[in-house]
């Protein structure tokens, strides 16, 4: 399509938006388990604002905007205190959790060159997020990819049979996003430190809730700085911090660590470039968004959403186990699950279910659908479980079948 030679008039560009978008799902209604969250029209509206009066801005350089400075600073401090990183914690704003999982990379791979590591590698399990695969095929760092237990979990055990003179970072997850369980993270943190290596938390999914249900009363295995050997965490802001995309934080232990991560050369004509992260220019509206989202929720309000996708976990769970032929693949720990079946193609029953509208993520191995359940879900449950039901019943008399959608794109 050609530039148009004349500009259109707004009201005609706005039309053509709101034509175009409901083609989407219709995510504030719940019926995306995944890709979007959503935690009220209020929460929505604030977010909206503060990124709009922030959008144009640029975090490149703080010095020209210093307001973005104290929220990046101070929407760390923020998660540095609820993961237990004392003041020595300290990290940057990324635009989301592959950017976090691709500089933890980075930073290991930094460290390991100042010890003479020239091939560096790093182990992690089957169940660790795709990201790590794109920071290895990045910056060339081997992935060592262990298989997991039977319950999902990571295996500490293969894990350190594994590890050579070359390793230079140990993964967990909690939870892992495809079984939505938290892997042993003591005991890999145990191995790296051992080793004096650099161990990464992917808590992208889980490093705001976890903290929630723990203070909702769930007993959970530990997974943050509490854990000694834990060198770095990523947490997602987008995801269940509920505020808007492109906001996630990387969190080291401490500044020393942290140096790994950011890159500054004088080599150009230029002057003095300096970056915490991928990118360069950077809008500050994320920056904004999720420091005036956390501060407008507070604990009260995460404890308040965090239960709510808690319990229509539980009640979607519930509901599962009564569909003769469905599977739940592991227990999850927050808010995360996956289910086969034993009698139907899961790709088909998914494919299905998205031409009724619902929206699921399929993967595998073993082919299963995932649901990532927040806040939204606690009214659709039922009527989800209702299609859900259809569904599986016109599959298995139809005998169909489907091959798996995508998790990501390049379209």
């Amino acid at each position: 399509m050609p530039l148009p030679k004349a500009g259109l008039p707004r009201a005609e560009v706005v039309a053509e938006l709101t034509a175009l978008q409901a083609r989407d799902v219709a995510w504030k209604s719940g019926r995306a388990f995944t890709l979007a969250y959503h935690a009220g029209d209020d929460v929505l509206e604030l977010a909206t604002t503060a990124n709009a009066m922030y959008q144009s801005t640029n975090a490149l350089n703080v010095e020209a905007f210093p307001s973005l400075r104290q929220m990046q600073s101070e929407v760390v401090g923020m998660m540095a205190d609820l993961l237990h990183g004392g003041r020595e914690a300290a990290g940057f704003m990324t635009t989301g959790g592959t950017e976090s999982i691709l500089l933890a990379v980075k930073a290991a791979r930094g460290r390991g060159r100042e010890r003479g590591i020239t091939a560096p590698e790093m182990v992690l399990p089957t169940t660790a997020h795709a990201a790590f695969e794109k920071a290895a095929y990045y910056f060339d760092v081997k992935s060592v990819r262990v298989p997991v237990r039977d319950d999902f979990r990571a295996d500490p055990a293969a894990m350190a049979a594994q590890m050579t003179p070359d390793t230079v970072l140990l993964v967990g997850s909690a939870p892992a996003y495809p079984q939505g369980v938290i892997d042993p993270i003591g005991d890999i943190a145990a191995l790296a430190a051992g080793a004096d290596l650099n161990c990464h938390v992917d808590a992208c999914m889980g490093g705001i809730t976890l903290p929630m249900l723990e203070r909702l009363g769930h007993a959970l295995p530990p997974f943050d700085f509490r854990v000694p050997g834990v060198t770095s965490i990523s947490v997602d802001l987008h995801k269940y911090g509920y505020t808007a995309k492109g906001a996630s934080v990387l969190l080291h232990r401490n500044k020393a660590l942290r140096r790994y991560q950011t890159f500054v050369t004088d080599n150009w004509l230029g002057g003095l470039y300096g970056s915490s992260g991928i990118l360069g220019t950077k809008s500050g509206g994320p920056i904004a968004a999720a420091w005036a989202v956390m501060r407008y929720l507070g604990e009260d309000g995460y404890l308040r959403l965090t239960k709510a996708a808690r319990d229509a976990t539980e009640a979607l769970l519930a509901g599962l186990r009564c569909i003769p032929g469905v599977r739940i693949l592991a227990e999850p720990d927050a808010t995360l699950l996956a289910f086969a079946f034993d009698d139907v193609d899961a790709f088909a029953v998914g494919k299905a279910l998205a031409a009724r509208g619902w929206v699921v993520d399929q993967q595998q191995p073993p082919p299963s659908l995932h649901c990532t359940v927040n806040a939204v879900h606690g009214p659709v449950i039922g009527e989800f479980l209702s299609e859900l039901r259809a569904v599986i019943d016109e599959v298995r008399a139809t005998h169909r079948r489907a091959t798996q959608a995508a998790y990501g794109s390049v379209q």
